[in-house]
């Protein structure tokens, strides 16, 4: 017997082990479910889940910029409208002084998610010039994460919201435009955590409410917290999420979303530093930067219990480039991109940092793979 299965960009397949139990039957309508946990399992006989990888595609943006860098980070792509944005920190590493250089917030966009522009913004002054694509310096530069606020309460001049790291805290910004940003609150609105992350927040539909997550130490290992809100000012205590009996491992990013197909998901894709590996080859001659890290594939569906993949779901691969520390952080966002075979479907793609410290730092995009994914059963 062979069952079609449209299992997206995330490449996860239903195949053959183990048994399973599930509670009584859930009534799911016509809303879209996806196999990435056992919530609608009954029972796997001679079955079982296999999660499958993201392949690379082309470079979708070289961080080359004068306001740019080789730590250029962070990075956020979302669609507004027609639109793709991306935002993302312009910084770079001066090895012969050992420290870092500039951060700003920089942003790029695109009409197809695979060709993008760095428009000249004209905002801000960066080495005597304000011909640049620099759209926020100072408190939360560092890690800026903006989102398009669909609460329909939203008003029209904080369209465009964002949680960035400062003294004390998380800070709170908005936009009308995703250009020009202000803060909301001189005073941080989160302030339990260790804020040195992606830290993220989004408005959530399908419960109505404002949700954060954003990291913290937990016995000297970075996890992740999360808090809601009703207004993006005032959230609740942040408490650590539950990753079930997943191993205690450094999550250096989060990358949460909730899945736009079916947003009462929530998919998580936390870049996972591991201190104790080490590269083959390193741009620090000294080798004081060392571990290698990998993505890792997360799904909730209250935001608070999640299953974690312990497998790796993105990895180095053969790029020597992807092959120490802080590469491999998976941008925050999926997004839609043509198929380049004629006649197909688009794809869900996302993205990943490479080339970090040594430069230029760049983007590449991902994709699941281009043949047809079936689940057999037999």
């Amino acid at each position: 017997m062979r069952v079609r299965a449209p299992l997206l960009c995330l490449s996860f397949l239903l195949l053959l082990s183990g048994l399973l139990s599930a509670e009584d039957p859930a009534h799911i309508g016509s809303r879209r479910e996806l196999f990435v946990d056992d919530w609608m399992i009954h029972s796997l006989k001679n079955a079982r889940q296999e999660l499958h990888h993201p392949v690379p595609q082309e470079v979708a943006i070289t961080y080359d910029a004068p306001a740019e860098g080789n730590i250029s980070y962070y990075v956020r792509i979302l669609k507004d409208g027609d639109l793709y944005r991306m935002y993302y920190r312009g910084a770079h590493h001066d090895w012969s002084k050992g420290k870092v250089t500039h951060q700003v917030v920089c942003y790029a966009e695109s009409d197809d998610a695979i060709h993008w522009r760095k428009p000249d913004l004209g905002l801000f002054e960066f080495n005597g010039s304000k011909k640049n694509n620099v759209i926020w310096t100072g408190t939360g530069a560092h890690n800026f994460s903006p989102f398009l606020d669909t609460n329909p309460q939203c008003k029209p001049a904080e369209k465009f919201k964002a949680l960035g790291s400062g003294k004390g805290g998380l800070y709170a910004f908005a936009s009308a435009d995703g250009i020009h940003w202000r803060l909301l609150k001189e005073k941080p609105v989160i302030t339990k955590g260790a804020f040195d992350s992606q830290n993220l927040a989004f408005w959530d539909e399908h419960r109505g409410r404002y949700v954060d997550f954003h990291r913290g130490f937990t016995n000297g290992v970075r996890a992740i917290m999360t808090c809601t809100s009703d207004d993006f000012v005032n959230w609740t205590t942040p408490a650590f999420i539950d990753i079930k009996d997943s191993p205690s491992q450094h999550l250096y990013t989060n990358a949460t979303i909730a899945y736009p197909r079916a947003p009462h998901l929530f998919l998580a894709f936390p870049k996972r530093f591991v201190p104790s590996r080490k590269a083959a080859w390193h741009p620090d001659p000294k080798n004081n930067h060392p571990g290698v890290s990998d993505g890792v594939l997360m799904t909730s569906r209250d935001g608070m219990h999640w299953n974690r993949w312990d497998e790796a779901f993105l990895r180095p691969g053969q790029n020597r480039e992807r092959w120490w520390q802080r590469n491999n952080h998976i941008a925050w966002g999926i997004t839609t991109t043509p198929s380049p075979l004629p006649g197909h479907v688009p794809e869900l793609s996302l993205y990943a940092i490479e080339n970090y410290y040594v430069g230029p730092c760049r983007l590449r995009r991902f994709c699941k793979q281009r043949s047809e994914n079936v689940a057999r059963a037999g």
